[in-house]
């Protein structure tokens, strides 16, 4: 509130009277805090876009370079990850025979009815005894650490599904997080993330073009 001062304090007859202005600022403080705190009450904070990325805890049986030539060939299964969101993938160790044949890769993508349900359907039993394990948690029939406990053994069984991952230049980050999700969802143990090998560029570029690649001669160094 601005006072205006009009006191001469005594001056003169004929001198001009001098007016000096005080500022009060104490409404404009308490106007300030109001704002401030209809603001604090009354705004609501945005929240951070994030990704929520699963990865491999010490639990999931991760394999050593050792663990991937020992896997079993009826047991493996081999995951391209190609453009456009688009998943090949083949079954155990394709002979070098076999390159030739544009057959032997499959292709898929990444919806509840392509890649999920292939894994679901080699790995049924794992996900059969985890689904029964969470059905017990939930029940409170055993505690959260006889869950992992349970979970953890399930998933390092030497007889379960083992998934190895080839990201191709043309995936994308977000087809990388699709699948290792996927891998959670499908209760897979076992998986590995690794680069792709020139047989697995030439049952890429054959299958693409129907066996048009393997027709001129060339052949996987």
């Amino acid at each position: 509130m601005a006072e205006i001062n009009t006191d001469t304090g005594g001056t003169k007859k004929g001198k001009p009277k001098k007016i000096r202005l005080r500022v009060d600022f104490t409404p404009m403080v308490d106007m300030n805090m109001l704002l401030l705190t209809f603001f604090m009450f009354c705004t609501s904070l945005s929240r951070p876009q994030v990704m929520e990325l699963v990865l491999p805890t010490k639990e999931d049986q991760v394999l050593t370079e050792e663990e991937k030539n020992k896997v079993k060939d009826s047991k493996a299964i081999t995951l391209i990850l190609g453009k456009d969101d688009k998943v090949y993938y083949y079954f155990g160790k394709i002979d070098e025979a076999k390159y030739a044949d544009y057959t032997s890769l499959h292709e898929t993508d990444y919806s509840p009815n392509g890649i999920r349900a292939i894994l679901l359907e080699r790995n049924a039993d794992a996900v059969r005894r985890i689904t029964d394990l969470k059905r017990k948690k939930l029940a409170q029939e055993i505690s959260e650490e006889e869950f992992k406990s349970e979970s953890a053994r399930i998933k390092s069984n030497p007889d379960g599904q083992v998934v190895v991952i080839k990201p191709t230049d043309d995936s994308s980050y977000r087809n990388m997080v699709d699948v290792l999700d996927e891998m959670q969802i499908c209760s897979i143990g076992k998986y590995a993330l690794v680069e792709m090998t020139d047989g697995d560029h030439y049952l890429l570029r054959n299958y693409l073009t129907q066996g048009g690649y393997a027709a001129t001669g060339e052949l996987p160094q």
